[in-house]
């Protein structure tokens, strides 16, 4: 069969990174909030203690980076995903039999060991390598559905109410870490190992004309080159600038809903699943655009986007403010999320990509953690999260100009002599 009549399997990558991420935000990121609830309500834990966990699973999650980029590049994505998928399902199991703090926080470091390995950077390595000018609408595809997966959380929470969170814990952990095995099959390769060409052959066409990528370049940096530029500074600086909302949202909103603004669980969880659907409708627009317009300028208005929706939260006198905030971060968030890993890509090439990434996320899951952190220790400290909410806010906002000093790189110099020449994706290796 020829490579015109045989179907891009890229696509197929992309759906199956989508469901697997999707299956994590409903299980585990969106869900994290109405578990928190319930643990709070259980034991009793101040809110310090319980976002140190959400805190130490993305700092688990950033250690893990540099190892699992060096890992993806030798064993491949779908051995790393299994891998995965087999810690996810015993995080949870142990997570449904907690009694203690000590037992939260052990079952939450299985949870971040399956959850990274076989989720984010193993998802957006798997994209990145069959896509180049569709590289934005690509990842902003594939990461729908962690905004799908999120308006699963009432899911959830209704479970909680028939079952109770430690058994709906334990299945749902175990059921969707099967899912997330079968599918990894899907993230193995490349387009020259089916035959086939990047993005399928196709171009990105706008105003009659082939447009490419600011920055897209055909020459793949090593990680080491990588590091020693400016633009990977200011773009891990600035993709956890918005992760220091983001992560402080996912840990604190539904806490904060029902403690600090009278909402049941039930009501508060669809606030928490409205959230991804904005999101949905960012990733929609940001995908779209970031083939066509500059990523760093969507990016930098999208760090306005978050630091404004949560300066809206935190005095959120009614619903309509709520809503307000919804709209501004969720499409924020759904906007630039996607671009991150596509400015990198179009920087540095996809050859190295995993290790670019894994070391990356040492320096982007300060946010993250930070954020979190930050959020329930002042809420513990001044009984309110308005004075957490409004700082973060304002850090996310000057974050933008991380994305404005965020310039493509020059070539690296190589001994070879002079600038770097093209190097293809199979002769290059990680640095």
């Amino acid at each position: 069969m020829s490579k015109r009549r045989t179907a891009f399997r890229g696509w197929k990558v992309v759906t199956a990174g989508g469901i697997t991420q999707g299956l994590q935000a409903a299980l585990v990121m969106h869900a994290m909030g109405s578990y928190l609830v319930e643990l709070e309500k259980e034991f009793g834990w101040s809110k310090t203690a319980l976002s140190g966990a959400f805190a130490m699973n993305r700092a688990e999650t950033a250690l893990l980076g540099p190892a699992q980029g060096w890992l993806l590049d030798r064993f491949g994505p779908r051995a790393i995903a299994r891998t995965g998928a087999v810690f996810m399902a015993i995080g949870f199991v142990a997570f449904s039999q907690i009694q203690s703090l000590w037992q939260f926080y052990g079952a939450f470091l299985l949870l971040a060991i399956g959850t990274g390995f076989c989720g984010f950077l193993t998802v957006t390595v798997s994209i990145v390598r069959w896509f180049e000018r569709l590289r934005a609408r690509a990842l902003a595809i594939g990461g729908m559905g962690l905004a799908l997966g999120g308006m699963g959380v009432p899911l959830v929470v209704l479970s909680f109410s028939r079952f109770g969170w430690r058994t709906t814990a334990a299945v749902s952990g175990v059921g969707g870490a099967l899912v997330a095995w079968w599918l990894a099959k899907y993230l193995e390769g490349r387009p020259e190992d089916y035959g086939q060409e990047v993005d399928g052959g196709a171009v990105v066409v706008a105003n009659r004309r082939t447009v490419r990528a600011e920055g897209l370049s055909d020459i793949h940096f090593t990680a080491s080159e990588a590091v020693r530029t400016r633009a990977f500074w200011m773009i891990s600086l600035g993709h956890m600038s918005a992760l220091l909302v983001v992560g402080a949202v996912m840990a604190h909103l539904q806490l904060y809903l029902t403690a600090e603004r009278g909402y049941s669980l039930q009501r508060a969880s669809f606030v928490a699943a409205a959230l991804p659907l904005m999101q949905l409708a960012g990733m929609a627009v940001g995908g779209w655009l970031g083939d066509r317009v500059n990523k760093r300028l969507i990016a930098s208005i999208a760090m306005l986007g978050h630091s404004a929706g949560l300066l809206l939260l935190a005095w959120a006198p009614n619903l309509t403010v709520i809503v307000a905030f919804l709209l501004l971060h969720g499409l924020a968030w759904g906007a630039r999320g996607p671009l991150m890993q596509a400015l990198r890509a179009d920087y540095f090439g996809s050859s190295s990509f995993a290790a670019i990434m894994g070391i990356s996320s040492v320096i982007v899951m300060m946010g993250p953690v930070v954020g979190p952190l930050a959020a329930g220790w002042l809420a513990d400290m001044t009984g309110s999260y308005a004075f957490g909410f409004v700082a973060l806010a304002i850090l996310t906002g000057m974050g933008m100009l991380f994305f404005v000093f965020a310039k493509p790189p020059a070539p690296p110099i190589r001994p070879t002599g002079g600038s770097a020449s093209i190097d293809s994706p199979q002769r290059q290796v990680a640095g």
